[in-house]
């Protein structure tokens, strides 16, 4: 516990006040979004006014640059963001443009742990990088690939700092021309296509103090990082109820991070989504405050209900589709930084219901740092009182005693959640 205290309390400190406190993030695409006709960009341009209807203060877009994947995920040439899927350069700088116009950040999805490569060498090993300019920025050999990535490197590059990523090479990021040149690629995305922040894909791949490197070379207005672990689980096959060595995790890489960067808290996540199947008892920790990373480190934990990988085609750890709502009524009236997927938003036709529960928050200052009082938390119900200015009841129970003070009134509702808001 005393290390917990002592990461708090230094990121109390080092945290820039006011970057994160009253942030929404939008994700603007799912996993199908490359396949658009038309392109994505443009697409997305044309619901840039009902993004912005929601208040959301930051959108974040999908990978920029030439992938071998459609996706981008699998990224070659870093400079190249005319051969992208999801539209041109052009494309991207009149949707950043529109965003920027309606007072709203633009955070790209930085795929740099890994790298595909745009020739063989003498070996006929697909190792030699291509940046996408005609000067040599971003064009490296086998020796900028970790030595330990065997079935690519020439064995001179440092081992890996982090886990291993079979389909592509792990670059080396200890080597200084990497750091140096994805820096500069960095910041040539916020001074020439108008990026604001990053999002930071895979970033159990390679050391927290690699990120520490590229945001203090870059200095975003926002980041986040996907450090995906697994939860523990029981013998049944259920989330265990003691989450804390998972949430640990990310504080600790936040700490390790530099303490700017946050991080999409997974915890809150997996405690959630099974919370809203019968068993919301789960969403109060041993010590009484809610059992994620928000719990600890609110400021620096964003909550969110799906994403590309978890759920829009791919499912690979889907929110139960009808009890969607429950968690956005849990994230939009609770501490940290809260994430709208585009999917629930616009697909499944949520908006309506989504930008009521942002409008509570943004009405009553709710921030990433609110106060949480959790009056319930049992298998049908959980009620929790935010900033003293909101309560959020979810689940199926009606009989909620005295728990709801008479000069508190019903603002949002629907199947299985309320919220209530303070009356003057």
């Amino acid at each position: 516990m005393k290390t917990f205290v002592t990461i708090i309390s230094s990121l109390f400190l080092v945290f820039s006040s006011g970057v994160c406190t009253s942030t929404l993030l939008f994700q603007g695409f799912n996993w199908e979004s490359s396949n658009k006709q038309g392109g994505w960009y443009n697409a997305l341009l044309k619901v840039v006014p009902d993004i912005a209807s929601a208040g959301v203060t930051h959108v974040w877009l999908p990978p920029p640059s030439h992938s071998v994947a459609p996706q981008g995920y699998l990224p070659g040439r870093l400079y190249d963001v005319d051969a992208s899927k999801y539209g041109n350069g052009g494309e991207l700088k009149t949707l950043i443009k529109a965003l920027h116009e309606k007072g709203i950040k633009a955070v790209a999805d930085i795929v740099i742990n890994h790298r595909t490569a745009e020739k063989q060498d003498s070996r006929g090993i697909y190792c030699i990088f291509e940046g996408g300019t005609p000067d040599d920025r971003l064009d490296w050999g086998p020796s900028y690939i970790c030595k330990d990535d065997v079935q690519y490197s020439d064995g001179k590059g440092n081992p890996d700092s982090g886990d291993p990523y079979q389909p592509a090479p792990d670059i080396d990021h200890l080597n200084p021309r990497v750091q140096k040149e994805l820096s500069d690629w960095l910041n040539w995305l916020k001074t020439d296509i108008g990026f604001d922040g990053w999002r930071f894909d895979f970033v159990k791949g390679y050391s927290p103090s690699i990120t520490k490197i590229y945001m203090d070379k870059t200095a975003p207005d926002f980041a986040v990082g996907e450090l995906w672990n697994s939860l523990a689980y029981g013998q049944d096959g259920k989330p265990e109820w003691n989450q804390d060595k998972h949430r640990n995790e990310l504080a600790q890489w936040v700490q390790s991070g530099g303490g700017a960067v946050t991080a999409f808290d997974f915890t809150t996540k997996g405690i959630l989504q099974a919370a809203v199947q019968g068993e919301l008892w789960r969403l109060k920790g041993s010590d009484g405050r809610p059992p994620g990373l928000i719990g600890i480190l609110p400021q620096n934990a964003v909550t969110f209900i799906d994403n590309h990988d978890t759920g829009s085609t791919q499912k690979s750890w889907p929110f139960p589709a009808d009890k969607v709502l429950l968690g956005y009524a849990y994230i939009l009236t609770h501490p940290g930084i809260p994430s709208l997927f585009y999917d629930h938003y616009f697909d499944w036709g949520l908006k309506d219901e989504i930008s009521k529960l942002s409008a509570i928050r943004a009405r009553n200052g709710i921030t990433s740092t609110s106060k949480v009082e959790i009056l319930a938390a049992d298998a049908d119900l959980y009620v929790a009182k935010i900033d003293d200015k909101i309560i959020t009841k979810i689940g199926p129970k009606m009989d909620l005693g005295n728990l709801i003070p008479p000069n508190f009134q019903v603002s949002a509702s629907g199947n299985d959640y309320a919220v209530w808001e303070k009356q003057a």
